[in-house]
């Protein structure tokens, strides 16, 4: 297949249809990028590619042979081996957005390693390959290829919760615990630690791992303790994830509360392999294998004031430089919300969004990073098309949550069972509604607008910034502009922002200078009819944060005939957006603003998850 970066270099003119076909040439017989190649081959210079390519996915270009001398601390942010195997270069920071080039910025795999890796959201502006490697090689030089960025510390409190003295299996196979059993101090399990010889922290070879060990470790009061303590303690945080990580010389838990990450403690590191292990036997993993990643469940039966509720934890081990670091992801059924009308939407794109996903078939899509809520709007999107006489399948990976009524499937690649096996299956099965955990490759993406066109309603994510720049994500995988234009019905961008606290918020007297309330994104009939602004505080219902709970931001790009066209002919995502606002569509940053307005969150909150 002829590039398509290629076809709209030549489309531009910036090169011919013979200059192509000798670049594909020369691509077949020894790999790399094509704008590389078009570059070393002398028929366009790097600047232009550069250029053209900001221009068509919508991010600022950056050259770097004029860019200013980067701050060393910047550069400390991301190590060489991350920037080298991603071809990034961090740029500046300002507040908690991290400038970033890169070749490819529609490569969302290298922004989520990045704001993983580094906690800052990523703001990414587009350089040319070759000029990334050599700005790669001026910044890190010889600098080691490892390197740990420990951060500052967040704010948190001194690891201490209640725990049940360990988990007891009943008859469903699950574990149960109860949140009203004694206290445990994590002091009282450092002296019950240092007391046994068992857990030693010398390091072990790797290929002489004793089993025996590691078993009689996890089983231990103290590791049992601190186990249930933590489980149990992140639930009553309201906790969505739980970090457990190794360092040389210390060993910390952090819980992500709000979409923020807290530290709330440092166990002792001769903890680090009977912890590991505890967590591995209760998820049913190999205690033996810590040189390759592992993924597992855990499903837990909580008796918590007088409620049992089942809580499960999503496990993911990943081998790190000194040792396993552990991630769960809570799964609280509790916790999801299905009624769309209090997810955030505004009510305009409330009103669009409801009128095409009860459409009969065409695609409906919903975009964002990792932890920004796409699965709870589909979920809450085919809750109320779940109806008796409509037959709904679902290809997850994973099944976050059991629905009635509800054919769910579970991805196993391991077995051949991917996204692209599932979707042709369940064309064979007569479904209405199909939904798709994430369209990831051309494959997939191929056959969900085919069932698009062909009688079905189709659900599914994606991993872009906003919502035009989605049209050029499945050009770039390959879709023709006219399977695109007819199959879309609807695309959802969004992000979740912390909401102010009802019991504490008081109103911020502080003046907000005009100027600056234009630059957020506020209209001058807003700024002149006067906004009043609010700020957290802190009280016990929030735990002293100031914030409780999260609302969504949404951004509704409706597909009309005038965007269909403008897809059609090639139109890019700047574009699109521009057309899209004029056809009334809400900007993610409009969104948090018109939440500002009505005193749900903060302009801090809608900065650090948007950009005008």
């Amino acid at each position: 297949m002829v590039s398509k970066l290629g076809e709209m270099l030549v489309k531009a003119q910036l090169i011919t249809d013979a200059q192509l076909d000798e670049v594909i040439k020369i691509q077949r017989r020894e790999g790399g990028k094509l704008g590389s190649i078009v570059a070393r081959a002398g028929f366009c210079s790097d600047q232009d590619i550069v250029s053209f390519l900001g221009m068509q996915y919508g991010v600022p270009a950056a050259d770097l042979e004029q860019w200013p001398p980067i701050d060393p601390a910047v550069i400390a942010l991301i190590p060489k081996d991350l920037a080298q195997r991603h071809k990034v270069l961090p740029l500046q920071r300002t507040g908690n957005v991290l400038t970033l080039a890169m070749s490819d910025p529609t490569d969302i795999f290298a922004m989520d390693d990045v704001r993983f890796h580094t906690g800052y959201n990523v703001d990414p502006v587009v350089s040319s390959e070759m000029g990334l490697a050599r700005a790669v090689e001026k910044y890190y030089g010889g600098a080691s290829a490892v390197r740990l960025a420990d951060g500052t510390r967040a704010a948190g409190s001194q690891g201490s919760g209640p725990a049940a003295s360990g988990p007891t299996t009943t008859s469903g196979g699950t574990s149960t615990f109860s949140d009203e059993d004694e206290h445990i101090d994590l002091a009282e399990l450092e002296q019950e630690l240092d007391a046994d010889a068992e857990f030693d922290a010398a390091d072990e070879d790797e290929d002489s791992v004793n089993v025996g060990s590691l078993k009689r470790g996890s089983e231990d009061a103290p590791v049992v303790k601190l186990v249930n303590m933590v489980l149990i303690d992140a639930i009553k945080r309201g906790a969505s994830d739980i970090h457990i990580e190794p360092y040389e010389k210390n060993y910390r838990i952090r819980f992500r509360i709000d979409g923020i990450l807290m530290e709330v403690m440092r166990p002792n590191l001769k903890l680090k392999d009977p912890l590991t292990s505890r967590v591995k036997i209760l998820a049913k993993l190999n205690i033996a294998e810590r040189r390759l990643p592992q993924d597992g469940r855990i499903k837990l039966r909580v008796n918590m004031g007088g409620k049992q509720k089942v809580i499960d934890y999503r496990v993911s081990i990943l081998p790190t430089l000194f040792g396993e670091k552990i991630v769960l992801r809570l799964l609280d059924s509790d916790k999801l919300m299905l009624d769309l009308t209090k997810l955030g939407f505004e009510p305009e794109s409330l009103e669009r969004w409801d009128r095409q996903i009860s459409k009969p078939y065409g695609m409906v899509l919903v975009t964002g990073p990792t932890g920004s809520g796409k699965t709870n709007t589909l979920y809450s999107s085919i809750a109320k098309l779940n109806t008796v006489d409509t037959n709904i399948m679902t290809a997850e990976d994973p099944v976050e949550f059991n629905f009635p009524g509800i054919n769910q499937v579970q991805m196993k690649e391991q077995i051949g069972l991917n996204f692209a096996a599932a979707l042709r299956s369940f064309l064979r099965q007569d479904p209405n509604i199909i939904l798709v955990g994430e369209i990831r490759d051309f494959e997939t993406a191929e056959i969900a607008i085919k069932a698009s066109l062909t009688g079905h309603l189709v659900l599914s994510t994606l991993h872009t910034n906003d919502a035009p720049s989605t049209i050029n994500r499945l050009m770039n995988m390959g879709v023709e502009p006219f399977l695109v234009a007819t199959s879309v019905n609807i695309i959802c961008a969004q992000r979740l922002v912390r909401r102010l606290c009802n019991n504490c918020k008081v109103v911020d007297s502080h003046h907000q200078p005009e100027e600056a309330l234009y630059k957020v994104g506020f209209t001058p009939e807003e700024v002149q009819r006067g906004i009043t602004f609010y700020k957290p505080v802190g009280c016990d219902t929030c735990n002293k944060r100031g914030y409780k709970g999260r609302v969504g931001l949404y951004e509704v790009l409706e597909m009309s005939e005038t965007l269909k066209d403008m897809i059609l002919t090639g139109a890019s995502a700047i574009e699109i957006r521009e057309q899209g606002q004029k056809e009334g569509m809400i900007t993610l940053r409009r969104s948090g603003c018109r939440k500002v307005l009505d005193g749900v969150t903060t302009i801090e909150e809608i900065i650090r998850e948007t950009v005008l």
